[in-house]
């Protein structure tokens, strides 16, 4: 999307969201030169945001604190293999990959971003290096033309062994006891 295009359609909503802002500032960063149209969208955009015509939409008022423990994780394994190989691994991937087979760990405040890293710490720590280290291993075996690892087959037992981790993570102090159970 053009500059011109993001401060007409900020205009019409009466606010500027932080994709919009993220977006803005790409193409000024790549752009060697802005044309004349973009600096006078931008200039619209500075005096709408000056008179309270555009809002800017705050970025963040909460935190995954997974995303941190993931990406501390991911980068302290990825240095130790760059540092004894030849191979470049992308961060990026490979957080994205281990995030979407995490629970989501959020927090409003800076306390409770606090209680989620130390649960996440005790609880948690062994999953997250797991699945740090099946993104590597993945991402090692890609084809350098195609390094996002969009999906992996599994057999039952690794779906078995994936569900039980879990349960071990969520439920640890849960156990089936035979002589409870009654035959139906």
């Amino acid at each position: 999307m053009s500059i011109e295009k993001i401060v007409e359609q900020a205009l019409q909503d009466g606010y500027l969201t932080p994709t919009m802002e993220v977006e803005v500032g790409r193409i000024c960063d790549n752009a060697s030169e802005l044309s004349i149209e973009e600096y006078m969208a931008l200039d619209r955009l500075m005096g709408a945001l000056l008179t309270g015509e555009v809002v800017a939409v705050p970025r963040k008022q909460f935190i995954n604190v997974m995303e941190e423990l993931v990406l501390t994780e991911a980068i302290a394994r990825i240095t130790e293999i760059e540092a004894t190989s030849d191979t470049t691994l992308d961060v990026g991937d490979i957080a994205a990959y281990a995030l979407n087979r995490l629970p989501p760990l959020y927090a409003t405040t800076e306390e409770g971003a606090n209680y989620q890293r130390q649960r996440a710490k005790t609880e948690l720590h062994d999953f997250i290096s797991q699945q740090v280290n099946e993104a590597i291993s993945l991402n090692l075996n890609q084809p350098n033309d195609n390094k996002t690892p969009v999906s992996t087959k599994n057999t039952g037992n690794e779906v078995l062994q994936q569900v039980s981790n879990l349960l071990q993570v969520y439920a640890p102090n849960f156990e089936q006891k035979s002589n409870n159970l009654k035959p139906i």
